[in-house]
């Protein structure tokens, strides 16, 4: 029994000395970095988070999804140039910006040298960098016409599921092929 209490104290000095060695070689980021945690801790400990009865933001999502979720649904789609004025496309469909992608556009490649994220090449089989985020396209809601369009410094774009009266957006120019006399919702 004695060895066995031995061994113990041993390990427990040796722990200890290993710690205590290791505190001593902490560099003034790691401090900082433990420093840092210990606040986040204290103030966890003192004012967790909140839990709420009701969520707005997933409401708000989910009427989202049964909005846009109908084959066919129209979008209205306003666009404000840097004038103020106001001009119109009507779609089927949302409009899309053009870095979205149906497929990953990186993979993470494992080999001898560690991992590494390597692009790959969209449906189109070329490869973009998502540079196209800015521009959008959809398909005129009545004639089924490629329809693009960017938005950027001094312009907006503004989206609705039924066409605005505002007098901002009922004296809008239409710029696609439909106008609204031209569809029912």
């Amino acid at each position: 029994m004695n060895r066995i209490a031995r061994v113990v104290a041993v390990s427990a000095a040796a722990l200890t000395l290993t710690v205590g060695l290791a505190a001593c070689d902490d560099s003034s980021q790691d401090k900082e970095n433990k420093a840092k945690q210990q606040n986040y801790d204290h103030l966890v400990a003192n004012q967790p988070a909140g839990r709420m009865k009701y969520s707005p933001t997933r409401d708000a999502i989910n009427k989202w999804v049964k909005t846009w979720g109908k084959p066919g649904k129209l979008s209205y789609v306003y666009i404000q140039n840097a004038k103020g004025e106001y001009g119109y496309f009507i779609m089927k469909g949302l409009p899309v910006a053009g870095c979205a992608m149906l497929t990953p556009t990186e993979r993470v490649d494992s080999s001898g040298q560690g991992k590494v994220v390597v692009q790959q090449p969209g449906m189109d089989g070329v490869y973009s960098e998502g540079s196209m985020c800015h521009a959008y396209y959809g398909f005129d809601a009545t004639t089924g016409a490629y329809m693009e369009f960017t938005v950027g410094t001094n312009q907006s774009f503004f989206l609705f599921d039924k066409p605005m009266t505002m007098p901002e957006f009922a004296d809008a120019e239409q710029l696609g092929p439909s106008s609204v006399k031209d569809v029912k919702d």
